[in-house]
């Protein structure tokens, strides 16, 4: 199979992106020297606290005594030093005044934990500022801290170790849960933070400061996808949301069990389908339903969750995927949104065309998201046959001169003949002259082809490169279409033999693990950089073509657009049949990902 896989990497990548971050964080608080993450339960708040190595004197009450040479005289004894920590260095206090005390659990020294920064050392679009990184010392002082508290207060404030102005002592990255829902993105800890709770539902507990809200603010969502020949509407909800509109036969209050998992997810997919109100250039099309799948949701990942498991219903989130095949490129897209609450007053929706996302707020008084085309200068991708033009076709002759030649025996003969008998020879001396210029003059011009095979020395590396760069826009292309016939046939446009087969059977595996992630993958852009023509080695009468290409895929979920770029350095084989270039064979020799968006 390792020929095959220049078609199906993109894809394979984007299986495994699904699970990648959802949110883009330009703060760069991840990578802060100090990083804290706070879990408020139903009766204690966890804390766990990474220190740099340059930091600790900061939290100086939580380093042990044996990381000292020697004992320093009069340095409070452990337990003193833990309620000094509680009281002075990081403290939180209840919306009563009420101060809590802290246990220590573990303090250790441990290496720096690894967090995703994939924009760091890059320009804040907003600050203008660079985006930091991780520091480079990655030892730290790692604890685990318990603040046990009663009843529900209404809020906690943290507040981190502070200077006598009131300003944080050290740089500190924060996380923050309430009974397992994310309450914030990675953010900087500053002075006072009041973090108001909602015991009944987690996902509305708030931080009073505007800049520490969370960037996915709604639970529930919608997307609507236009692209050649697919109109998608994509819904994501929270499964404790729905239960305004919905009866669930859940046991619990805090989890959706195993064997309610399905049940749940059918329910809600059902719910969607008997609702959906998309109209297509002003028509009802056949909704199908695409896919149904649990989605989690955090700060760091989104994973989509197929295979049956205990899922914390405060965070139980289930995408739905509702596909219209079409034909082209529709005129206008809407939808109407009418699930509102008093807890769901705005729902987070997008549109998303070839020419990039349109976000959009959907509010009971402004409920239809609506798309109308105006893509003035697309043009929607099509699959044509490559020709084997003439020049490239066979033995090339020249027309023009072979009637020159034709002509030119009889004439030399019977000059022959006449200069034998003594007769005058000059016009026929004139007529051969201008057949031999003929000749020459007209060895550029009208040539056909004999024989059906090609050959490298009549294909130029800038041929090459076109009818490569043709092939694979082709193949590619081919995967756009939903429909198994289509994909074969446009597929056998531009590939033959037994790679068609294998080529076919393998994409309709690839799409099995993918729509495991929810994902279409789609690949945009395809250059080829480097062709090299030999004759193959491989199948008499075909052509070896060293081709190095890189393709550009995008592939969109729940809203959010991912790109990925591959290059491939590969040798196709190249036929021609029917008149028609077509790829039959294909031997893998690098693959790479770069970043779409590096500098060149």
């Amino acid at each position: 199979m390792k020929y095959l896989l220049p078609f199906f990497c993109l894809v394979s990548l984007f299986a495994v992106d699904t699970a990648q971050a959802d949110w883009i964080n330009l703060t760069g608080a991840e990578n802060s020297r100090n990083i804290v993450e706070i879990f408020v339960e139903k009766d204690h708040v966890k804390i766990k606290l990474e220190v740099h190595v340059q930091d600790m004197i900061v939290f100086e009450e939580l380093v042990p005594d044996d990381f000292f040479p020697k004992p320093i005289p009069g340095r409070p004894d452990p337990e003193e030093r833990i309620t000094i920590f509680g009281d002075k260095a990081f403290q939180i206090i209840t919306d009563t005044g009420e101060k809590l005390s802290v246990r220590l659990d573990l303090v250790e020294p441990r290496m720096r934990v690894n967090r995703p920064s994939p924009f760091a050392g890059k320009i804040n679009p907003y600050t203008r500022q660079r985006i930091p990184g991780p520091p480079d010392d990655k030892r730290v002082l790692y604890a685990e801290l318990t603040y046990p508290f009663s009843g529900t207060p209404e809020s906690l404030t943290f507040i981190p170790p502070l200077d006598d102005q009131g300003f944080p002592r050290a740089s500190i990255g924060f996380l923050c849960y309430h009974l397992g829902v994310p309450v914030v993105d990675f953010r900087q800890l500053t002075d006072e933070n009041i973090l108001m709770l909602d015991w009944d539902d987690p996902w509305y507990s708030v931080f009073k400061k505007k800049q520490l809200k969370r960037t996915l603010q709604s639970g529930v969502r919608t997307y609507l996808y236009i692209e050649p020949y697919e109109v998608r509407h994509e819904i994501l909800v929270r499964v404790k949301d729905m239960m305004t509109w919905m009866d669930f036969d859940i046991r619990g209050d805090e989890f959706i069990e195993i064997d309610e998992f399905d049940p749940v997810r059918e329910q809600i997919a059902q719910f969607f389908m008997d609702r959906e109100k998309v109209l297509i250039d002003g028509k009802q099309l056949k909704p199908i339903l695409d896919r149904t799948a649990y989605v989690e949701s955090s700060m760091l990942r989104s994973r989509f969750i197929e295979i049956p498991e205990r899922i914390p219903l405060n965070t139980a989130m289930i995408g739905i995927v509702i596909t219209y095949l079409t034909d082209g490129i529709p005129q206008t897209v809407q939808t109407q949104w009418d699930l509102f609450s008093d807890r769901v007053q705005k729902v987070t929706a997008r549109m998303t065309d070839p020419a990039g996302p349109f976000p959009y707020d959907l509010e009971p008084d402004d409920n239809v998201l609506k798309w109308t085309n105006y893509l003035k200068n697309y043009t929607i991708p099509t699959i044509d046959r490559i020709a084997v033009s003439d020049t490239h076709r066979g033995i090339p002759v020249p027309l023009g001169s072979l009637a020159c030649v034709v002509l030119l025996l009889p004439f030399a003969f019977s000059t022959y003949s006449r200069r034998k008998k003594f007769q005058p020879v000059k016009v026929q001396f004139s007529i051969i002259l201008i057949l031999i210029i003929g000749i020459f003059a007209l060895f550029p011009r009208w040539h056909f082809s004999v024989g059906s095979s090609a050959r490298a020395s009549q294909i130029s590396e800038e041929d090459s490169r076109a009818i490569v760069q043709s092939l694979l826009k082709n193949v590619y292309r081919a995967f756009d279409f939903r429909e198994e016939e289509d994909v074969y046939d446009k597929l056998a446009i531009s590939v033959s033999g037994e790679l068609l087969t294998e080529v076919y059977l393998q994409s309709r595996k690839s799409m099995i693990i993918e729509q495991a992630g929810g994902a279409q993958a789609k690949v945009k852009q395809v250059d080829v950089m480097e062709t090299d023509v030999q004759p193959s080695t491989k199948q008499e009468g075909a052509l070896d073509v060293r081709t190095k290409w890189s393709a550009m895929g995008t592939v969109g979920h729940w809203g959010h657009i991912h790109t990925r770029q591959n290059v491939y350095d590969a040798i196709l084989t190249l036929s021609v049949m029917d008149g028609s270039w077509k790829i039959t064979g294909i031997e893998l020799l690098e693959e790479k990902r770069v970043d779409p968006f590096a500098q060149k």
